[in-house]
C-alpha cells in the first residue's frame, strides 16, 4: 500500500463509494484497503466515511477532505503536464471538449492523424452541446473546447472552419415546395442559437410555422429519419459528407442570397496554448484543414 498516495486512495473511494470497487481498481486486498483508511482517518482526527451494507458515505468532514484531496490531485496533474511540456518530445495528456456534432463527424479523421504522430499522448475525450464545452473550460477541466456557433470567449480563439445548412429531403428539391407538403419537418434538440438561426431563416422565408413538426434527441436519428423519407431536416454540411446519392441537399439562402453557414471554433486559455501537446495537436488540426 505504500506506492499508493492517500489522496489517491481518498479519491478513488469517493468515486466508488464502496470498499470492493476501490480495492479493485487500486490492486489490493480489502482488508488492507480498509486498515489504511483506518489509518489516515486517525490521522485526520475523524470518521471520513461511514460504512453500510449499501456501500460508503461519507461525513461531512470527509466531504471537505475529498475536496482537499480533489483540488490538490488536480494540481498536481498541471504541474506535471508543465514539466511534461518542459521536455523533449510530446507526451502527457490532452484533454479536449467537443461539440458532439464536430466530435461525431470531423474530429476523428483529426485524431486518427495526431495519434499516429504523437503516439506518447494521452487522449481524454468529452463531448456535449456548446454551451456544456463552454461550462468545462470555464471550470478549466479540459486544456482546449471545439465548439459550434459564435462564441462569448475572452482567452484564444481560432477560427477553424464553417460549413453551409441544407435542407435535406427526398422529395424536395426547392424550399417552397415545404408550404405544400403534409410531410414533416423533422428537428434535433440543439443549443438554442442554432435553434434561433433555424427559426428566424424559416420565419423571414415563409412567415408561418411548419404544418408538422418531429422533434428527436440527436442529430444522427434527425439524418437517418429524412434519409429514409419519413420527412424533411435543415442539416449542417459536415454531417453529410457521406450522404446517399439520391437525397436532395438545397443551401439554405439569407435574404441577400448567400449561404447560411454555422461557423466551428477552438477555445482556450492561454496558458493551456503553452503546453506542447496542445500546440501539437493545434499543427495537426491546421494542417488536416489545409488538406481537406
Amino acid at each position: 500500500m505504500s506506492s499508493i498516495s492517500e489522496f489517491q486512495l481518498l479519491s478513488v473511494l469517493a468515486q466508488e463509494m464502496n470498499m470492493r470497487k476501490a480495492s479493485e481498481r487500486l490492486f489490493v486486498s480489502q482488508p488492507a484497503l480498509s486498515q489504511r483508511l483506518q489509518t489516515i482517518e486517525k490521522e485526520w482526527g475523524t470518521k471520513l466515511f461511514i460504512r453500510s451494507q449499501k456501500g460508503l458515505a461519507l461525513t461531512p468532514a470527509g466531504e471537505h477532505v475529498i475536496d482537499f484531496v480533489n483540488e490538490v490531485l488536480t494540481k498536481q496533474d498541471k504541474v506535471r503536464e508543465t514539466i511534461y511540456s518542459l521536455q523533449t518530445g510530446v507526451s502527457g495528456t490532452l484533454k479536449i471538449a467537443v461539440a458532439s456534432i464536430v466530435g461525431q463527424n470531423w474530429l476523428p479523421q483529426v485524431l486518427k492523424k495526431f495519434i499516429d504522430k504523437y503516439p506518447q499522448v494521452k487522449l481524454s475525450l468529452v463531448t456535449g452541446w456548446s454551451s456544456e464545452i463552454l461550462n468545462c473550460l470555464y471550470d478549466d477541466q479540459v486544456h482546449i473546447g471545439i465548439i459550434r456557433g459564435t462564441p462569448d470567449w475572452k482567452g484564444v480563439k481560432v477560427h477553424l472552419f464553417n460549413d453551409p445548412l441544407y435542407l435535406v429531403d427526398r422529395e424536395i428539391t426547392q424550399p417552397e415546395q415545404i408550404i405544400e407538403t403534409d410531410r414533416p419537418f423533422i428537428q434535433f434538440k440543439s443549443d438554442s442559437n442554432y435553434y434561433q438561426e433555424i427559426q428566424d431563416w424559416w420565419m423571414k422565408k415563409f412567415k408561418t410555422s411548419p404544418k408538422r413538426t418531429v422533434i428527436v434527441d440527436q442529430i444522427e436519428t434527425c439524418k437517418q429519419m429524412a434519409f429514409n423519407g419519413i420527412g424533411y431536416a435543415i442539416l449542417p454540411g459536415i454531417t453529410l459528407t457521406k450522404a446517399e446519392q439520391d437525397i436532395f441537399k438545397i443551401p439554405l439562402l439569407n435574404e441577400s442570397g448567400e449561404p447560411l453557414k454555422r461557423d466551428t471554433w477552438l477555445l482556450g486559455y492561454e496558458s493551456a496554448f503553452q503546453l506542447k501537446q496542445v500546440q501539437a495537436f493545434v499543427e495537426v488540426m491546421k494542417d488536416y484543414i489545409t488538406e481537406t
